[in-house]
């Protein structure tokens, strides 16, 4: 065989192996719809399976990467388990998706506020509350205070504070006694004692 020969085997060889590994390319199964993957995770989180249930919603995330609602129900099962960070990182997650999103700024909020609590908490254990630190959260609290609308931080419902003014003042017991007059005594020989 010539050298042409033997480049243009070698050609055709090479051609029909390039085809043949064309033809076996795999089969991906088709993604499964997204209500079925959403309700699948429902069902596991209420079986109270909470974490086969992230697993299902972080699949479906994975599926569906434009959609909130994996997010949504992620963050909302995180703060319900006391869990806020991982709870703040996924209700941002559903903020890249709706800026808008009122439960997503909620569970951001209020996770942010307990983790922070927790912290200035285990602070002013140790005493360690002091310097710029405690004028950061003097000034944070005050923002907090502004935002809610109120003078104090965690204000006593007006019924407590009722409650504990008149704990603190016993009342004097006060009875009018009436003076009798002959005509009321005779009449009713109790009266003086109304």
């Amino acid at each position: 065989m010539t050298t042409t020969t033997l480049i243009r085997t070698f050609a055709v060889v090479a051609f029909a192996a390039a085809l043949s590994a064309c033809t076996t390319a795999p089969v991906v199964p088709p993604t499964p719809k997204l209500q079925d993957l959403l309700s699948q995770a429902s069902q596991a989180s209420a079986g109270g399976q909470k974490e086969k249930a992230i697993t299902l919603w972080q699949q479906t995330a994975t599926a569906y990467p434009a959609d909130k609602t994996p997010w949504v129900n992620i963050a909302q099962t995180r703060y319900d388990a006391g869990q806020y960070g991982e709870a703040i990182v996924s209700a941002q997650e559903v903020l890249v998706r709706d800026p808008n999103d009122k439960l997503a700024n909620s569970i951001i909020a209020i996770s942010g506020l307990r983790l922070s609590t927790r912290a200035l908490g285990d602070l002013s254990r140790q005493n360690n509350l002091t310097g710029p630190l405690r004028t950061e959260s003097q000034d944070l609290a005050k923002l907090l205070r502004e935002s809610l609308g109120e003078t104090v931080l965690f204000p006593v419902a007006p019924a407590k504070q009722t409650a504990a003014v008149e704990r603190e003042r016993p009342k004097a017991v006060v009875r009018k006694i009436k003076v009798p007059t002959d005509s009321d005594s005779k009449a009713d020989p109790f009266s003086a004692l109304k």
